[in-house]
């Protein structure tokens, strides 16, 4: 009976250690690996593209790429009062009483550049002119 039960603990780990994984595929890897050599990542899958998350020079980042390996948009973190003057004024006057948690800056493959402000549990995204593009509610991080 013991032995059942380490089997079943041993199989359960195997199981829960293989679903925690995602399976990038090696071209990926290696735009991911060329872009930004020795940067420790941690990759999640977003729809059908894979997202590397990692820190560099202090900043929390991530790369989205497509099956192709090539990158659709770059985020990084950045500090609430980086964010464009006309973004936090339309929060101020849009959000009355609500603060922005994190800030981002967005920028897509096209070169267009988004900002992205976390408030009430919301992602919602900028241009930089301050215009509100959408909100949606956050993915679990």
């Amino acid at each position: 009976m013991k032995n059942l039960l380490m089997i079943a603990a041993v199989s359960f780990g195997m199981t829960a250690n293989v679903i925690g994984q995602v399976k990038v595929p090696a071209n990926v890897k290696n735009a991911f690996a060329k872009e930004y050599p020795g940067t420790k990542v941690k990759w999640e899958k977003e729809g059908a593209n894979y997202e590397a998350g990692f820190t560099k020079n202090g900043h929390e980042m991530s790369v989205i790429y497509n099956a192709s390996a090539a990158a659709m948009e770059k985020e990084m973190e950045i500090k609430v009062a980086e964010l464009p003057k006309t973004v936090r004024e339309y929060v101020a006057k849009n959000f009355k009483g609500s603060k922005i948690k994190e800030a981002a800056k967005i920028t897509k493959s096209t070169g267009e550049v988004q900002y992205e402000a976390e408030i009430n549990g919301k992602d919602t995204l900028f241009t930089p002119e301050g215009k509100l593009i959408k909100s949606e509610k956050k993915e679990n991080d």
